[in-house]
């Protein structure tokens, strides 16, 4: 053990004359603990609120879609799943075609969206459809038509499994009376829960070729949904997709469709840094405080030391490594009590939020060992760049001015 970080170690922890310095001393270490503390606890918020909500957007709707202009639909469409498809990293390619309508079940009408989807292979790319949250995916042989309704909106009509419920849609047939929405009678085979408020909340599910009928889209789709292995080059892809599509046919990716709220998010996340860190900067102000007042308690202490051959350079590394001390020990523990923190947070979803407002019950806490890495790189970045000015004053303290009347 060099004897500088030995005579540091001795300072920090020996009992001294003038309490007033252990006092300050401990509340630079407190300072550091609490100021890591909050910036572990505050990213881990915004890190998991985001993942998670990003997570169930993903779930619940594609990476990119593929329209048609005009609204009329895309015409073609098994041609432009198989172009799509043939290129590398698309997970699938899925047609779907929807429109709102009124779902009127045994309790009360609610208006919601009805996609028509290939469930079969929707369904491998899709974990909230294997299994569902209850019922079936319905039979293409039965008699009666099935449908899937989302977990929320089965709750707001009051069906179950085995109900019959009856859709209305906008678009109208003629009749000895005049022009009257289409209607259709389905049986409820299954309730599926993505866990994203809104979708299960206005969404029902059909077969794609019972939804093409009911529309009168024939064998036209509303757009083809596609999933990519790379969710973050999402652009890309769709660069790559637009090279073979039609003059009609645009691209829409997932970011786009959201741009607003996760750009919110980041910028939330980099506000939330930048002010608890501040916190770090007051404890560094402490560390640079306490320091000051050491080597004036420790004057004669360094005077000696210089007299019997110790440099400038020496003296200096044993107020810098003592500092580096408070800075690492105020780290360790900030870091140590930020993630107990969020670990109980997470095992008893300690904050709970509108799940209609948020997407999500409760908020929970994720921690990227890339920020975990950040946090404590600036954190000691900050309390050693504090025991600057304090060691190279340590190191100008003139040994006769200092042994003068010893």
């Amino acid at each position: 053990m060099r004897y500088e970080f030995f005579v540091a170690s001795r300072y920090l922890t020996a009992r001294r004359k003038q309490a007033f310095i252990s006092v300050i001393t401990f509340v630079s270490v407190l300072g550091v603990t609490i100021g890591v503390m909050a910036l572990v606890i505050a990213i881990a918020l915004i890190t998991g609120f985001q993942g998670d909500v990003q997570d169930k957007i993903l779930g619940a709707t594609s990476h990119i879609m593929v329209s048609e202009i005009t609204g009329q639909g895309l015409s073609d469409h098994q041609q432009l799943r198989t172009q799509i498809e043939s290129i590398k990293g698309v997970v699938s390619a899925s047609p779907v075609a929807y429109d709102l309508v009124l779902l009127s079940g045994p309790y009360k009408s609610y208006g919601a969206m009805l996609k028509g989807m290939d469930l079969e292979r929707e369904k491998e790319s899709s974990p909230w459809l294997d299994p569902l949250d209850r019922g079936n995916i319905p039979d293409r042989n039965t008699k009666r038509e099935g449908i899937l309704l989302g977990r929320r909106l089965a709750m707001e009509i009051g069906a179950t499994i085995g109900d019959v419920i009856t859709v209305l849609t906008s678009s109208s047939r003629l009749s000895p009376i005049g022009l009257i929405p289409k209607t259709k009678r389905l049986v409820v085979t299954g309730i599926f829960n993505t866990g994203l408020y809104e979708f299960d909340s206005a969404t029902a599910l059909v077969h794609l070729e019972t939804a093409q009928k009911f529309f009168g889209l024939e064998d036209r789709v509303s757009y083809i949904q596609v999933n990519i292995d790379k969710i973050f080059m999402a652009p890309e892809y769709a660069e790559k997709i637009m090279e073979d599509l039609p003059p009609e046919a645009f691209v829409t990716t997932w970011m786009e469709l959201n741009r607003s709220l996760f750009s919110a998010l980041d910028l939330e996340k980099k506000i939330i840094f930048l002010t608890i860190a501040l916190i770090v900067i007051v404890a560094a102000l402490n560390i640079i405080a306490s320091l000051i007042l050491m080597v004036m308690e420790k004057t004669r202490d360094i005077g000696i030391l210089m007299a019997m051959g110790a440099t400038t350079r020496n003296i200096r590394n044993i107020f810098f490594q003592q500092g580096a001390m408070i800075g690492f020990i105020g780290t360790a523990l900030g870091v140590t009590l930020g993630l107990i923190w969020c670990w109980l947070a997470n095992a008893f979803k300690l904050i709970k939020v509108p799940v209609d407002i948020y997407q999500i019950s409760y908020v929970p806490f994720h921690i990227r060992f890339v920020d975990l890495c950040f946090i404590i790189l600036v954190t000691l970045l900050i309390c050693n760049l504090a025991t600057l000015f304090p060691s190279h004053r340590a190191s100008k303290v003139d040994p006769v001015s200092a042994l003068k009347y010893e």
